[in-house]
C-alpha cells in the first residue's frame, strides 16, 4: 500500500513551546498611513456619534432619509430592466447574465450617465469616457494611482480639503500641497504660487483637486469668472483638474440657479470630473463615476482615453461595480428620463429650507457684534462657523456629553496639526426643529467656553 505523503507529529512535539497568542503586528510595520489621522478622522467622528445616539447631530454629511423607500428599489430595477431588453434589445439570457454575472470593468450605466450629464449638466460626452465605480471614493482612488507615477509626484488640493481624499493619497503615497481656498473658492494666485515652489524643489505637480460647488467642507462655491481663469491658468501650466461634484444640484436660491461645473466649460480635456449617486439617489447601493476623456498615447504609439487606463487598475481592484447596484440606479434615473434635477426636486427643497433655517438661527442666537461668525453658503449641505479659539476633538467631546449636539471640527480638513478656529455644521439629515434644538445646545456651549477662556485669561 503506497503511503500518504504527510507524516504524523510525534505526540511530543509541541512540548516545550510557550503559548502566546494571537500574532501582533507592530503598526510600525505596516503602511505609514494607517498611523496617520487622515485615515482616523472618519472612525473618530462615527465612534462619537455612536457613543453618545442621544445628541442632535449637526455633522453628518448624509442625505436626507424621510424620502428613502424600500419599496422603490424592485420598481428601479425592474425598469433598468425593461430598458434592457424594449431599449436595448438584449434577450432574457443576457438580461440575466448582465444583471447576476461579473460585468463589464467600465459598468453598465455609462449610456445613462452621459445622457444624465448631457441633460443636468450640458456635457456632451463619450459613454466610452465614463468608467462607473464603487462610490466616489474608488473613483479618486483610480485617479490618484494613475497620476502617481514617481516620487516626484505630487497633488495639490484646495484647504480645507474632503478627507477621504487626503486619506487616499496618503495610501498612496502621494504627498498632497495645499492650496489657499477662501471665500472665492480658491486663491489662484496661491495656485501659481503653488506650482512655482513645487517645480522649484524639484517636483511634478499632475492635478489640482477642488469642489467648485458648495464644497465640503466650507461650502464655498466659485465665481463664473474664477472658474474661467482657473481653466486657463490650468491651460497655461499644462495642470489637470480633479472636479468633485457631489453637491452641485442642491442650490439654496429660490429659482434653483446653478453655475456650468468647470468640466461644462473644459474646451482642452483639462478636468477629470468625478461624480457620485450616494447623495442624489441611494448611498447604500455605493455607485459613482469618473468621466476621464483624456487621450492616452499608449507606448506602441496608439491613442486611447485616460478612462480605459482607469479601468485596468480598476480591474486589480474591485473587478467591476456590482451590476445589481447599478440596475437601482439606472432604474431611478430612467424613471425621471435621466435628469437627476428632476429626480431631487423634493430632497432640494429640503436641503435649501434646512440651510436657510440654520443661517438665520444663528445670526438669532449670535446677533452684531458677535465674537463667533458664520459663512452663508449659496447651497450644498455645510456651513462653517468661527469662533476665537482653537476648536478640536476634545471639545467636540465634550460638546456631545454635556450639551448633546455633535459637529465637526475643521482641523480634520487640514493637512497639518495648526489649531483651527473653526466648525463645520451640517443641515442635511436634520429636521428645521432638529436644527433649533442643536442651535440652541451649540449657542449654550460656545457661550460657556468664551466665558471659561475669558476668566482664564483675567
Amino acid at each position: 500500500m503506497r503511503r500518504s505523503g504527510r507524516r504524523r507529529r510525534p505526540a511530543d512535539a509541541d512540548r516545550g513551546r510557550t503559548v502566546t497568542g494571537p500574532v501582533e503586528i507592530d503598526v510600525a510595520a505596516l503602511h505609514p498611513a494607517l498611523d496617520d489621522p487622515a485615515l482616523n478622522s472618519m472612525n473618530f467622528l462615527n465612534e462619537i456619534a455612536q457613543h453618545y445616539p442621544d445628541a442632535i447631530s449637526l455633522a453628518a454629511g448624509r442625505p436626507y432619509e424621510e424620502f428613502f423607500d424600500v419599496d422603490a428599489l424592485p420598481r428601479w430595477l425592474d425598469r433598468f430592466r425593461r430598458h434592457l431588453a424594449d431599449d436595448l434589445g438584449h434577450d432574457p439570457g443576457r438580461i440575466t447574465r448582465t444583471l447576476f454575472q461579473y460585468g463589464r470593468t467600465k459598468g453598465i450605466l455609462h449610456e445613462l450617465i452621459a445622457r444624465n450629464l448631457a441633460l443636468d449638466e450640458q456635457i456632451t460626452v463619450d459613454p466610452e469616457a465614463v468608467v462607473v465605480t464603487v462610490g466616489c471614493q474608488e473613483a479618486m482612488f483610480l485617479v490618484l494611482r494613475a497620476l502617481r507615477a514617481g516620487p516626484r509626484d505630487v497633488l495639490l488640493a484646495v484647504a480645507p480639503t474632503y478627507v477621504g481624499l487626503t486619506g487616499a493619497a496618503r495610501l498612496l503615497d502621494f504627498p498632497v500641497r495645499p492650496v489657499a481656498g477662501g471665500p472665492a473658492g480658491i486663491d489662484l494666485a496661491d495656485l501659481r504660487a503653488q506650482l512655482d515652489r513645487a517645480r522649484a524643489a524639484g517636483e511634478r505637480p499632475r492635478a489640482c483637486y477642488l469642489m467648485p460647488d458648495f464644497a465640503n467642507p466650507s461650502g464655498v462655491s466659485m465665481s463664473l469668472a474664477d472658474r474661467r481663469r482657473l481653466l486657463d491658468l490650468a491651460d497655461s501650466e499644462d495642470l489637470l483638474l480633479i472636479e468633485d461634484n457631489p453637491y452641485g444640484l442642491f442650490p439654496a436660491d429660490d429659482d434653483g440657479t446653478r453655475l456650468p461645473t468647470l468640466k461644462a466649460l473644459d474646451e482642452r480635456a483639462r478636468v477629470v470630473y468625478l461624480g457620485s449617486f450616494a447623495k442624489t439617489v441611494l448611498p447604500g447601493a455605493r455607485v459613482g463615476y469618473v468621466l476621464a476623456d483624456q487621450r492616452v498615447r499608449g507606448s506602441d504609439g496608439t491613442v486611447g482615453l485616460f478612462a480605459d487606463q482607469l479601468a485596468r487598475i480598476k480591474s486589480m481592484v474591485t473587478v467591476n461595480t456590482s451590476p445589481i447596484a447599478q440596475a437601482v440606479i439606472g432604474g431611478r434615473l430612467l424613471e425621471h428620463g435621466c435628469s437627476l434635477v428632476e429626480a431631487n426636486v423634493r430632497e432640494r427643497a429640503v436641503y435649501a429650507g434646512n440651510l436657510r433655517h440654520l443661517v438665520a438661527g444663528l445670526a438669532r442666537r449670535f446677533p452684531a457684534p458677535s465674537e463667533v461668525g458664520w459663512n452663508v453658503p449659496r447651497g450644498g449641505f455645510f456651513a462653517v462657523v468661527t469662533v476665537p479659539f482653537p476648536v478640536d476633538d476634545a471639545l467636540l467631546t465634550r460638546s456631545a456629553r454635556e450639551y448633546g449636539v455633535l459637529w465637526t471640527p475643521m482641523a480634520h480638513f487640514y493637512d497639518d496639526t495648526a489649531a483651527v478656529n473653526a466648525l463645520r455644521l451640517s443641515v442635511s439629515v436634520v429636521t428645521p426643529e432638529q436644527i433649533d434644538q442643536g442651535l440652541d445646545r451649540l449657542a449654550a456651549l460656545l457661550t460657556d467656553e468664551l466665558a471659561r477662556r475669558k476668566v482664564s485669561v483675567s
